[in-house]
């Protein structure tokens, strides 16, 4: 774990991204870091389209899938933080391979953000994601602020998000 947090701070180093932002916890590695975000505009599982190329406001983007039993517990965190700070946009992004799932899904955990599903892991490719669980904390202006791989918990996701509000 401290080997993995040494790479991390690493990398951002390296990179000279905003890694260690305004207090912000270390983040997991990710070549994405500093630059700008992947913009997509896709329907929602659940209705509406979703379009993330203005967010105007901090934008979490939450990579799961069913099958992934760590995701859960990270989507139940994501659905408590963006109730308690409806100053920051969320949205979930399913690698499920059917629709569906990702219905089922945000139905079950009463996701009060948008899902939509990455029909043939476009989304993941562009971002990079190969782990799963993954979220991004994108900026109000669309660069990649911070990056939480699957070794990230709950509660340093909300402290870089804090962080970043600040």
């Amino acid at each position: 774990m401290k080997l993995r947090l040494l790479a991390a701070a690493l990398a951002c180093a390296a990179l000279g991204t905003a890694c260690a932002h305004r207090g912000m916890p270390p983040s997991s590695p990710s070549p994405l870091l500093g630059s700008s975000a992947p913009a997509f505009r896709r329907p929602a599982v659940t209705g509406g389209e979703l379009d993330t190329s203005a967010p105007g406001r901090l934008l979490v983007i939450e990579f799961f899938a069913r099958f992934c039993k760590p995701c859960l517990p990270r989507l139940r965190a994501a659905a408590a933080l963006s109730r308690e700070l409806p100053d920051v946009a969320f949205v979930g992004v399913s690698l499920d391979e059917r629709a569906e799932a990702a219905v089922e899904v945000a139905r079950r955990l009463g996701l009060p953000f948008p899902v939509v599903h990455d029909e043939g892991l476009a989304l993941s490719a562009r971002f990079r994601v190969s782990e799963l669980p993954a979220a991004f904390l994108i900026s109000p202006d669309g660069r990649t602020l911070w990056f939480a791989g699957p070794e990230q918990t709950e509660d340093t996701i909300r402290d870089a998000i804090l962080a970043a509000r600040r």
